[in-house]
């Protein structure tokens, strides 16, 4: 049985679900994102990790090691839930355009259970490993 889909062949309220699981993902990421950074000031579609205020003047080393390495891993984190944040926008937007279930690789239709599993899902399982930042 071939289960994949492209939007027009989902139902009303496959598509309603999808977007709101989508939504509240959305809004828990953006949660998550600002326990480790900031909105960009100079570039507002960017996030950059928060350093911990510690006073340099005063702080001994190992205090400073300790803000350097909860800044590292900050910027790890970041880097990984700003990727998850942009695909789930841009699967709502998928959504918007009428585009939703399709591959951004291939054009070709999502497999309906892929979108089941991860709704911001933006390829088909064929090109998965496509879009993936190096």
């Amino acid at each position: 049985m071939d289960t994949a889909t492209t939007m027009g062949d989902l139902s009303p309220e496959q598509l309603n679900n999808f977007k709101e699981r989508l939504l509240a993902e959305e809004q828990k990421l953006l949660g998550e994102l600002k326990t480790v950074g900031r909105i960009n000031p100079s570039n507002p579609g960017d996030w950059e990790p928060v350093p911990e205020n510690i006073d340099v003047m005063q702080a001994d080393k190992n205090e400073a090691a300790d803000a350097i390495e909860e800044y590292e891993e900050n910027t790890a984190v970041l880097r990984e839930l700003e990727i998850r944040y942009n695909n789930v926008k841009r699967a709502l937007k998928k959504i918007e355009d009428g585009t939703y279930g399709t591959c951004e690789v291939g054009g070709e239709a999502i497999d309906v259970k892929r979108l089941e599993a991860n709704p911001a899902a933006l390829t088909c399982v064929t090109h998965a490993d496509s879009l993936r930042p190096e």
